[in-house]
């Protein structure tokens, strides 16, 4: 865990960070039938091929354990994508190792959807534990 002087939540920060300094809170409720859910639509990346930009919308869902993802970090540590090539394939899968190491969820779903490009719509759902 990370030290209180290292943590985002509290401090002014300019600009995105990277999932080595993602913050987590304590969750004292283990006992609880919870699930956490993030949704935006303001995640962008970079197409490694042609350099355009990706627009995505992305929808996260975790049952977590004993840490809580900070809503804070997560906004700095998506931003970072901003400038970042990846496939969107790989940026969802990405995500849901980060975001896994980070808060050691019981399970996570990252559900990520591409923009329509060229008319088509890709989107790409990765879980934690796998459904096999």
């Amino acid at each position: 865990m990370r030290q209180e002087d290292e943590r985002v939540l509290g401090r002014e920060t300019r600009g995105p960070i990277g999932a080595e300094q993602l913050d987590t809170v304590p969750w004292n409720h283990a006992g609880a039938d919870a699930v956490v859910e993030y949704s935006t639509s303001e995640l962008t990346a970079i197409c490694p091929v042609t350099g355009q930009p990706d627009f995505y919308e992305l929808k996260l869902s975790y049952r977590p354990a004993t840490r809580l993802l900070e809503s804070k970090a997560m906004k700095l540590y998506l931003w970072g994508f901003r400038d970042r090539g990846v496939f969107a394939e790989d940026l969802a899968a990405i995500l849901l190792e980060d975001l896994i190491a980070a808060c050691e969820p019981e399970e996570m779903t990252v559900d990520l959807t591409q923009q329509v490009r060229g008319g088509l719509q890709l989107r790409t759902v990765v879980r934690h534990p796998s459904e096999r």
